[in-house]
């Protein structure tokens, strides 16, 4: 066995060693060696499979690892959103729960300040309010118009021209008589008064005929407000006292809380009327007394009825004008100062009414001699 022949780490040639070995071992033994060999051989294959199978196993859990991974954060985010869609919700609901509350408190304020404006609504709407007017006694004598027309304010224009010194405003009862003086422009005016003078003593003055341009309203808007403190006491009695003492009487009066009034800032009597105005200290005390819309009233030792209205005051809130041409009217300008004012209102006059000189039927002569001024009023029916 200690000879290099006899050792297997020499084993140059291992076929013919096997071959030799082969034919010292007996037949079963050989039978048992490829039975083994066999074996082997299978077990080198199952052992590969095995370690194929086992692979595929890694691969396939390294895919399931993946996809439980994946899972997992689609599960985390999942529950992140629904935590946030929560809280999402909690706070839509706690905002809403604000609105609503909100909204509960505004709308308690409108039912309030919707039941005031009910209660007043009888004093704020002018057409509402014409029953609480002060009565007073008319007679109609105008003309009847369209009842579409009812709404319509009227305006009835009261123009103030202002006329110079050394002029005269001349209306003539004829449109075409005007616009014919017009045209002429220049017109010599004998100052002979009627007198029969020889044609070189006649003496003539030279003036100017121009026409009038006004300007008159064309839109009006009148704004409407009643004072919340203010009231109009109408129906007073005659009393035959002075209007001091009626309105040192009627302010003790309401000036009493036991009569429904308070502490009185004014007093004072409307403008051409019997109607008296006062104004208080403090809000409300006059929407009670217009509520109540007749008082008896004590005045010295007697007690009368009066009538209690609200105060309504009008302001213009838009006035347009439009230019507009006398149609009958025309400015003579240029009158020396060479004859009384009456005289040469008569002379003007007869000069202008005869036709051979292109004039007319006068209408209306007004003569401002030089150095002095006047105003000219234009109403609607003349110019």
């Amino acid at each position: 066995m200690d000879s290099e022949e006899d050792s297997f780490i020499q084993l140059s040639q291992p076929g013919e060693l096997e071959g030799d070995i082969l034919e010292g071992i007996p037949a079963q033994i050989q039978q048992e060696i490829e039975r083994c060999k066999e074996l082997c051989s299978a077990l080198e294959q199952d052992h590969a499979k095995l370690q194929a199978a086992k692979e595929a196993v890694e691969r396939k859990a390294g895919e399931l690892r993946k996809e439980g991974e994946l899972l997992h954060k689609i599960c985390e985010q999942q529950k992140l959103l629904s935590r946030e869609q929560e809280g999402s919700w909690q706070m839509d609901i706690f905002l809403a729960k604000e609105e609503r509350d909100t909204l509960r408190q505004e709308k308690q304020v409108l039912e309030k300040k919707l039941e005031e404006v009910r209660q007043r609504f009888h004093w704020e709407d002018p057409a509402m309010m014409l029953p609480a007017l002060p009565e007073k006694k008319m007679v109609f004598k105008g003309l009847v118009t369209n009842k579409e027309d009812v709404n319509k304010l009227i305006l009835t224009p009261l123009v103030c021209y202002p006329l110079l010194g050394g002029s005269a405003l001349i209306t003539f009862e004829k449109a075409e008589v005007a616009r014919m003086i017009i045209d002429l422009k220049e017109h010599m005016v004998e100052l002979s008064c009627g007198e029969e003078l020889e044609e070189l003593d006649r003496c003539k003055v030279r003036v100017q005929a121009a026409p009038v341009d006004l300007l008159l309203p064309s839109a009006l808007e009148i704004g409407l407000t009643r004072s919340s403190r203010t009231i109009l006491v109408s129906d007073l009695p005659s009393l035959g006292i002075p209007e001091e003492a009626l309105l040192d009487k009627l302010e003790l009066f309401f000036s009493k809380t036991k009569n429904g009034g308070g502490e009185v800032e004014s007093r004072e009597f409307l403008d051409n009327s019997d109607q008296v105005v006062l104004t208080f200290a403090q809000d409300g005390v006059a929407e009670l007394l217009i509520a109540r819309g007749h008082m008896q009233v004590l005045i010295g030792k007697g007690k009368y009825d009066v009538k209690i209205s609200p105060c309504i005051s009008g302001d213009i809130t838009d006035l347009q004008f439009q230019p507009s041409r006398c149609p009958r009217t025309v400015l003579l300008s240029g009158i020396p100062d060479v004859l009384g004012e009456e005289a040469m209102r008569d002379t003007l006059e007869i000069h202008f009414q005869k036709t051979s000189r292109g004039g007319g039927e006068v209408d209306v002569l007004a003569y401002v001699p030089a150095g002095r001024q006047a105003v000219a009023v234009f109403t609607e029916d003349m110019g």
